[in-house]
């Protein structure tokens, strides 16, 4: 085989097993995983402090706190809560990860003094 055919062969072999290792990771690649916490504050609120805190929690653990601190609208099935909380995550592992840390369970004793948890759950979304 001559130089150039080589060279050509050679850059045809290195695309294709480029476009095969994409498509691998492609499919790798884990889903978005979003947590929605359904709350009753508790008085007149929650402290600034456990806000901050939890805040905190969420970034160091490379979560996204979405604020939602509009309304809530009922649509259907049982009542809406008064507030809702949705945080970004990584991955549906990256949001368990965290609901079982450390720093989640020691804000336990303050989470109950600012808000009862009706229901909280995590979901996997495509963009």
């Amino acid at each position: 085989m001559n130089t150039k055919l080589k060279i050509a062969l050679a850059v045809a072999v290195g695309a294709a097993l480029g476009a095969g290792a994409m498509q691998g990771l492609h499919a790798q690649a884990k889903l978005k995983a979003y947590s929605i916490g359904e709350l009753e504050p508790l008085g007149a609120g929650p402290e600034p402090a456990y806000l901050t805190a939890v805040r905190k929690a969420i970034t160091d653990a490379h979560g996204r706190s979405l604020r939602t601190l509009g309304r809530v609208e009922h649509i259907e099935g049982a009542a809406a809560p008064k507030r809702v909380a949705i945080i970004e995550w990584d991955s549906l592992d990256d949001a368990m990860a965290f609901y079982k840390s450390k720093a989640w369970t020691d804000l336990a004793p303050e989470r109950e003094k600012a808000q009862k948890t009706i229901r909280r759950y995590v979901v996997e979304a495509e963009k």
